[in-house]
């Protein structure tokens, strides 16, 4: 009796070391190495491309942005200041005295009050055309003194003008900016060269006038001085010239 129950015994723990042999050896095959290493390496291989997407949208993200700055406007802009200074000089070009700026005027006043008297000329006409003469040539040393003090007052402009856009020069944030800013500048330097054309052109007028007076005196002098010397009756004329 009891050699059946050791056999018994003998025979479940050998079937109970075969169950358990067969259940580690079928762990082990379920666990295979290298599927194992396969499936890490394609992972990985995934994992990398998605961080090369990634890096490509960012970088792509950051070149939109850069268009974004090359593209962008610059804020500040001096075109109104700089035409209202403009039109205020050629304002007051144009509010030139007596003989403008104008070949037709210039023609008609060289042929009645700068042109050569006659000997026939009343000395009355004489003496009108003096006066003619000095009051243009006052007028017009009062026009260039004029455009020089609104170009003085330009200046003003100007100084705040050109903190104003080399501020935002170097502030600009894309070639877009830069552009608009060094634009500006030319457009600022075309309005002081513009200045600087109309205090000549006025200083120019008044000279030029000046001289064409001194010029023209001798000459009416001398018909006066030959209309004397003629002979005839000499009638004193009342002259006022200067008011």
């Amino acid at each position: 009796m009891k050699s059946r129950r050791l056999i018994a015994f003998a025979t479940g723990a050998v079937a109970a070391l075969a169950l358990s042999s067969s259940a580690v050896r079928a762990q082990i095959v379920v666990f295979d190495p290298k599927s194992y290493v396969q499936d890490v390496l394609t992972a990985a291989r995934q994992l990398q491309q998605i961080n090369n997407q990634i890096v490509s949208l960012q970088n792509q993200a950051q070149m939109l942005i850069n268009e974004a700055h090359n593209l962008a406007t610059l804020p500040q802009s001096t075109l109104n200041l700089l035409q209202s200074d403009l039109t205020r000089t050629q304002q007051l070009l144009s509010e030139a005295q007596h003989i403008t700026y104008s070949t037709a005027q210039i023609n008609q006043a060289f042929a009645t009050q700068y042109g050569q008297a006659s000997l026939t000329m009343p000395q009355a006409q004489l003496v009108l055309r003096a006066q003619q003469r000095w009051q243009t040539s006052l007028g017009a040393f009062q026009d260039a003194l004029n455009v020089q003090a609104g170009v003085v007052t330009n200046l003003t402009n100007t100084k705040t003008q050109l903190s104003t856009l080399v501020t935002s020069s170097q502030g600009s944030v894309g070639a877009l900016q830069a552009t608009q800013s060094g634009n500006q500048l030319l457009a600022l330097i075309a309005r002081e060269i513009s200045d600087l054309t109309a205090v000549v052109t006025a200083q120019s007028r008044a000279e030029s006038l000046a001289a064409a007076d001194k010029a023209t005196a001798p000459a009416d002098a001398q018909v006066r001085f030959s209309q004397f010397m003629a002979g005839g009756t000499y009638t004193p004329v009342p002259v006022s010239m200067f008011h």
